[in-house]
């Protein structure tokens, strides 16, 4: 018998408080380039995928519940509760 093990993704979570945030500004908040500039470079390049595909639309809107993956990392946007 084969067992095969998955490894659970885990995603960084980057909090937002808007309804969504662009590609560029979210790579921006979870501190993965220095700049826009940088981010834009990576995302045109093809370096970004956001739920599973590259995307090369660096205003690209990620809503809560999207993922986007950069580097090996996985990061997943979600929304701030305000109680």
């Amino acid at each position: 018998m084969k067992v095969v093990v998955k490894k659970k993704e885990s995603a960084t979570p980057v909090v937002i408080q808007t309804e969504y945030i662009k590609l560029e500004s979210a790579m921006k908040l979870a501190n993965i380039v220095p700049s826009g500039g940088s981010a834009k470079n990576e995302i045109q390049e093809g370096y970004v995928t956001v739920n599973g595909e590259t995307c090369t639309m660096r205003g690209k809107k990620l809503y809560p519940g999207d993922k986007f993956s950069f580097d090996g990392e996985t990061y997943l946007i979600t929304i701030h509760e305000s109680h």
